[in-house]
């Protein structure tokens, strides 16, 4: 977005230069990305002064040159040679000096050098007008009729005032600065120094002959929509100071009434578009969504496809322009018009950004209506508009304005904490600076407390609707660089961080449950108190009882979720349906003297075979390995604690292990024993896992480490290790990490061998070991090292043989 700095001053006035200006901004929200000169000639007319012919003379060798002397301010006159016509003595011209650099209307750039035409000398040159770029004639020098002293620029004699352009990065929040009004607002703020308004004091109606009726079909889309006529126009070339405004922030003028409606965009940032009303078939307008499937020709002379969901601004018979983004081709002022109808509106934003990204439009009044304008500056803008078509292009208002606003768009209304304002902030800055800042953005107050605020946020902050964007507000004018900065080194954590939710673990869990093949099964928390006798004898003082005189089978709260799973296992199986997983989460319950615990569990069933049989492999059996890869998914889900694994010791499991962390067990899986199975007619092996739900919450720890991909190479090694059959790999693992905790990276077993070639009681173990420096490559005389330490270390502290 480019705004002028001369014409920023007609609206507020500034009394520092045009780079300190562009640090308050950027400071304050709106970065100024580039600070460029403008100038309305190029070169300024740099070294070009109104001078005075002195003496006019033919040229001794030239016939249709002249010799003359000029005045232009020096000691002495300048001898200059020149060919046009025109020039005569006592004329006021403008004379390009020695060293001035010319920039035609057409052509190269050249520098006026001391010289000799026809062998005389010439140390300048007089200008005609497209000579130094003012225009296109070059009919003769330019004459002028003016009094100012010789030697005077000749810039200030056409009021070729410099500006300076601000290139600004506008964030998408910030809607509201998208003008030179909304810029003008946050340099008020920062400065304290009120900006003014356009006067439209002088708007009158002259006369109602031109009616154009409005009827809004969709006032969702279309909260307001205004307009008047206004007659006897006369559609021309802008005067040049309106041509330099749009000029200076990138726009090329088209005629007046079009000129006009870009100016008052670009600085009231309400867009505008003005008909010729002669065109506005039936003398209404009808703003409706349009037919799906109509077809529309834009300005650009494009046939565009119109969906359902497109505004359209039309007339008695027809579509006229796609609101907010385009105008149709027949819809706009040409030569011939005489009457038009200026519109101002304010469009629903997410209306205007459907079309514009539909019809891949992108223009500067789509820009900021998908963006959110101003509803309540329609009338000023409309009213600004019309009295500057009447200046420069004529005409009379010949309408009252029609404005179609039947719910009024209402203020943000937001309460803010003046203990939570200096807690985002990081100080405190005074409850009458945050109001004093508030108010000069334009937010009331309407609420007054020693701790809190109420506040009323104009329409057109359509991105200051909550406390923290108040906290911004405040902030970017207060000034970011005004915060202090803490002597020690500190964080504080301005948002709060809540506690997992269990829930939401669980949806998780489950998804990666159901991704393994397991489906969930929910039980009665009721069970039959012979199971746990089955089991071997719970104590009768441990069980719930409860009183139930629907069943007398189901008389005590369960302590596990083995049976009731069993009982679902059975049923299937009794429909032959043998392959099974299942999951289940939930409660058991145990009374310990005169006192209930209640805890959840998570149970894991698996049964039948792992895969099915195909053509490509025959089926398999599930297999503890099988249910323990599941579960050390799960820990990866739900904790990143290092844990102990040691054989289970579980009443109901057999060949199994257990995961203990600081010694309170955290799962424990194996196969079910026999003695139960049989006792629930569940004839098939059935592994099984048991997790302690409410301990793995209560530490849930899932934050991932992200670290850089290592840049030097890993190395596998391999090793065969007889040891007695008693020796688990996780103490092999242990030992392991023990010996070399900064190369190794990863080890496994890959083969396992029980047979007649080793010794009774022994058994042999391949395995890898993956080692890594993430400093520097490894050398062989380093891997040698750490794997003869490695098999010391097994065969001192295992009595392991080492097969080589």
């Amino acid at each position: 977005m480019l705004i002028s700095y001369d014409w920023l001053q007609e609206l507020i006035q500034i009394n520092k230069p045009a780079a300190e200006v562009a640090a308050l901004l950027t400071g304050a929200g709106l970065e100024v990305e580039g600070l460029y000169p403008y100038e309305r000639v190029k070169g300024g007319l740099q070294g070009i002064v109104i001078g005075e012919v002195l003496t006019c003379e033919k040229h001794p060798d030239a016939d249709k040159l002249r010799l003359t002397t000029v005045d232009v301010g020096g000691e002495t006159p300048k001898q200059i040679v020149c060919g046009a016509p025109n020039v005569a003595v006592g004329q006021k011209v403008v004379v390009a000096t020695e060293g001035a650099t010319l920039y035609p209307f057409t052509g190269e750039p050249f520098q006026i050098k001391k010289s000799k035409i026809r062998g005389a000398a010439s140390e300048g040159m007089i200008c005609a007008e497209d000579e130094i770029g003012l225009g296109e004639s070059h009919a003769g020098i330019m004459v002028l009729d003016t009094d100012l002293p010789n030697g005077t620029p000749a810039a200030q004699y056409f009021n070729l005032q410099s500006d300076e352009i601000f290139e600004i990065g506008l964030t998408p929040n910030r809607a509201d600065a998208a003008s030179h009004l909304g810029v003008a607002r946050d340099v008020q703020a920062l400065l304290r120094v009120p900006y003014t308004l356009p006067n439209v004091d002088s708007f009158q109606i002259n006369t109602t002959s031109r009616h154009i009726s409005v009827e809004v079909l969709d006032s969702e889309a279309c909260p307001r929509y205004a307009g008047l006529t206004i007659s006897g126009v006369k559609v021309a070339e802008s005067p040049e100071w309106l041509k330099h405004r749009l000029r200076a922030i990138g726009l090329s003028p088209i005629n007046n009434v079009v000129d006009i409606t870009n100016f008052v965009l670009h600085e009231l940032g309400q867009p505008m578009h003005a008909f010729d009303a002669d065109k506005i078939t039936g003398d209404k307008i009808i703003v409706q969504k349009a037919k799906e499937g109509t077809k529309f020709v834009t300005l650009d002379g494009v046939e565009r496809t119109l969906r359902s969901t497109d505004l359209m601004i039309c007339n008695a018979e027809e579509p006229m322009v796609i609101a907010g983004v385009f105008g149709g081709k027949n819809s706009g002022v040409t030569s011939e018009t005489t009457t038009i109808f200026l519109e101002a509106a304010y469009f629903q934003p997410a209306s205007i950004r459907k079309s514009s990204q539909i019809h891949g439009i992108k223009t500067d009044s789509s820009f900021r209506f998908e963006r959110g304008t101003d509803p309540d500056r329609v009338i000023l803008a409309l009213k600004r508009a019309a009295l500057l078509v009447q200046e420069i292009a004529g005409g009379e208002v010949s309408s009252e304005i029609v404005d179609v606003y039947p719910q009024p768009v209402q203020p943000f209304t937001v309460k803010v904490s003046i203990a939570r304002i200096n807690q985002l902030i990081g100080q405190p800055i005074g409850q009458e600076r945050i109001k004093e800042i508030l108010t000069d953005l334009g937010i009331s107050i309407t609420e007054e407390s020693e701790t809190e605020l109420a506040l009323s946020v104009p329409p057109f902050k359509v991105d200051v609707q909550r406390e923290a964007d108040i906290v911004e507000e405040i902030l970017r004018i207060y000034g970011y660089n005004n915060i202090a900065l803490s002597p020690n080194l500190a964080t504080s954590y301005l948002a709060k961080f809540p506690k997992p939710d269990p829930e939401v673990i669980k949806q998780s869990m489950g998804q990666m449950l159901a991704g393994a093949g397991y489906s969930e099964i929910i039980t009665n928390s009721l069970t039959n108190s012979n199971y746990y006798e089955v089991a071997g004898g719970e104590p009768d003082a441990s069980l719930v009882r409860i009183v139930n005189y629907n069943s007398a089978d189901l008389d005590v709260l369960r302590q596990t979720l083995v049976f009731s799973g069993l009982e679902v296992l059975r049923h299937n199986m009794n429909r032959r349906q043998k392959d099974l997983k299942f999951y289940e989460l939930g409660k058991v319950y145990v009374k310990a003297g005169d006192k209930y615990q209640e805890k959840t569990q998570l149970a894991l069933f698996v049964t039948g075979n792992a895969t099915a049989e195909t053509w490509q492999q025959a089926s398999q059996k599930a297999t503890f390995h099988q249910l323990a890869g599941v579960v050390q998914n799960l820990f990866t889900k739900l904790t990143r604690d290092q844990m102990n694994v040691q054989p289970v010791e579980h009443r109901y499991i057999k060949n199994g292990v257990t995961y203990y962390r600081n010694e309170v067990p955290m799962v424990q899986m194996g196969l079910l024993n026999e003695s139960i199975t049989k006792k629930l007619d569940v004839k098939e092996p059935v592994w099984y896992a048991e997790l302690n739900w409410d301990y793995l919450i209560r530490n849930y720890s899932n934050n991932l480490v992200a670290e850089e991909l290592a840049k030097f190479p890993e190395v596998r090694r391999d090793l065969s290790l007889v040891i007695d059959k008693n020796i688990t790999f996780e103490q092999i693992k242990t030992i392991a990490w023990r010996t070399e905790r900064k190369l190794l990276q990863q080890l496994n077993v890959f083969d396992v061998y029980e047979g007649d070639k080793i010794e009774a009681g022994k058994k042999a173990y391949a395995m890898s070991f993956i080692l890594q420096d993430k400093q520097q490559t490894l050398t062989d005389k380093v891997i040698d090292s750490t794997m003869n330490r490695l098999m010391q270390q097994f065969e001192r502290q295992l009595g392991a043989v080492i097969r080589k």
